[in-house]
């Protein structure tokens, strides 16, 4: 039969097998092996100096023909080592589409091999050693999407590479990068301007533990990146935050989508609210100490379109600010996330005033609110009968009655998530399954699902997720 069949046909199969076959596939023969490798357009490996060196690691990848997705995790002691395994990905991989490369840092000149090697590559994972240096980006014409981190105690580039960038001024590159993700920057770090200078197509900007934008960086350089900016993601940024979003009130119009964690600043957000220019349609936040009523009031005056908001480890927030929120966008808001704010277990009565006004919510998050009871849960749920998302994990005070409201009043339900709720048991869960049809996830600890309850499940395609 094996050999009947031929190398198309057999390859064919393998795409429909489901993943857990393919250990068993590459055991039956040398030819199925060969065949199964030729097959693959997507590859993880997470390697170690001690058992993989970079001639075996580009010997191995080149059984795969067909590969544009590699994900690779090493174990690498020495720059020149994690270099290597860069090259050897570069040189054996042509068709590469997506590289994610997680290691000690490179440097620059495995980089400038990458985009000469894979020309087609559209995303990029990578670690950078200081001093930064980004004219190899230039090669990578089709790169949409790059996540840097920075690693390393230089923050000063050579003389070579400053003149490089210095004249690349009189230079126009168009670059095709829609997404950037930069980690890590320092508040003496140099060599970024020349890459916020090519950024003009930038939709998503993400930054992470960034202490600055680079001492070298021109206000017009950084301005240039936010004109089309369309989503912006600023985590534990609180020394920058304050120079971003003021630009970001002064240039951009399209923005649509800001999310703040873990260091902020109140005056330069309350700022921002009130003198955004850009139709926000989602607003994620999660600072504890940085937000407050006013800013909750400013929201509901100015930001009355939003679709989506999120709210985290909101401490200082009361009912008044919410109420004013649910009255201001009860026409717009579809997703809700109130999570850890304890507002939400001082105030009785609020989320019952809250679902009065948002009736077009169709998810709903109140993740641990270890102190919500099933009454103030059910209130909320008389009023909210469109929601299809629901997360509840971590309340642990919430018992059956709140599985039994969910089964009468959200009949629309998709997904469902009831982790760590410690009160609510497997004859409640098994109620849940049987009773909501349109339910298509739960997620819930594995001792709460009957065998009953998996036969359904599994009859009614509803997915179930465990710990």
């Amino acid at each position: 039969m094996d050999e009947i069949l031929c190398d198309e046909l057999i390859q064919e199969t393998f795409r429909r097998l489901p993943p857990p076959s393919a250990e068993s596939i590459t055991l039956v023969s040398k030819r199925w092996l060969r065949l199964y490798r030729a097959s693959q357009s997507s590859l993880s490996l997470t390697l170690s100096s001690r058992i993989c060196t970079p001639s075996q690691l580009s010997s191995f990848l080149l059984h795969f023909r067909f590969l544009n997705s590699l994900s690779i995790v090493a174990v690498a002691e020495t720059l020149t080592f994690s270099d290597q395994l860069f090259h050897a990905v570069a040189d054996s991989c042509p068709n590469l589409r997506h590289l994610r490369f997680q290691s000690s840092p490179v440097s620059t000149l495995p980089l400038f091999n990458l985009s000469t090697r894979c020309p087609h590559l559209t995303s990029l994972s990578v670690s950078l050693s200081r001093p930064l240096f980004f004219p190899w980006i230039i090669g990578c014409r089709n790169l949409k999407h790059l996540s840097v981190t920075f690693s390393g105690s230089g923050s000063v580039s050579s003389s070579d590479e400053f003149e490089f960038q210095s004249q690349s001024n009189d230079f126009d590159y168009h670059l095709k990068l829609e997404s950037l993700n930069l980690i890590g920057i320092k508040h003496d770090d140099q060599g970024l301007d020349f890459l916020w200078r090519i950024c003009n197509n930038l939709k998503k900007l993400q930054l992470r533990s960034c202490g600055g934008i680079g001492t070298d960086t021109s206000e017009s350089s950084f301005i240039n990146c936010l004109k089309n900016i369309q989503e912006i993601e600023l985590r534990s940024c609180r020394t920058i935050l304050d120079q971003v979003l003021s630009q970001l009130t002064e240039i951009s119009t399209s923005l649509q989508s800001l999310l703040v964690y873990d260091g902020g600043s109140t005056d330069g957000l309350r700022q921002f609210i009130n003198k955004n220019k850009s139709n926000l349609q989602k607003l994620d936040l999660r600072l504890p100490l940085d937000l407050d009523n006013t800013h909750l009031l400013s929201m509901a005056e100015k930001l009355t379109g939003l679709s989506t908001l999120k709210l985290e480890n909101c401490c200082l927030v009361t009912g008044e600010g919410l109420e004013a929120i649910s009255i201001s966008m009860g026409g717009f808001l579809e997703e809700l996330s109130l999570v850890n704010c304890d507002v939400v277990e001082r105030e009785a009565g609020l989320l019952s005033t809250m679902g009065q006004k948002l009736r077009k919510l169709k998810k709903l998050d109140l993740s641990y609110n270890d102190l919500l009871w099933d009454r103030e849960l059910a209130s909320m749920l008389i009023s909210c009968s469109n929601l299809i998302e629901l997360k509840l994990r971590g309340c642990s005070t919430l018992s059956n009655l709140t599985m039994l409201t969910i089964c009468k009043r959200c009949k629309k339900l998709e997904n469902l998530d009831v982790r760590d709720c410690d009160r609510i048991g497997a004859n409640a869960v098994e109620l849940l399954l049987l009773n909501s049809f349109r339910l298509r996830l739960v997620a819930v600890e594995a001792v709460k699902v009957s065998e009953t309850a998996r036969r359904w499940a599994l009859n009614s395609f509803i997915e179930i997720i465990f710990h």
